[in-house]
């Protein structure tokens, strides 16, 4: 039998971060479920900026982890079990 795969589970896991991240930030004013949009957020707080003279590169990433956005995850990962 053929295993699963893998790139399934990527694509589950990426759209359980990107929903549980907007529920998370949709449900921020709301105050009993204010706690899904708790988390940390690491990154460069300011871009890095390569200037060749010609030519501009410029580097950054923010990731913020959200609970809205583990429970998102968790969500993904038993969707992928049971398909």
């Amino acid at each position: 039998m053929r295993g699963k795969n893998y790139w399934v589970l990527l694509l589950l896991m990426l759209a359980g971060v990107v929903i549980g991240g907007f529920v998370g930030d949709l449900t921020k004013t709301i105050p009993w479920l204010s706690w899904l949009n708790t988390g940390q957020s690491f990154g460069f707080d300011a871009p890095l900026i390569v200037n060749f003279g010609i030519l501009v590169i410029t580097f950054g990433i923010n990731i913020k982890i959200t609970m809205a956005g583990i429970i998102g995850m968790a969500a993904a990962l038993a969707a992928y079990r049971l398909i």
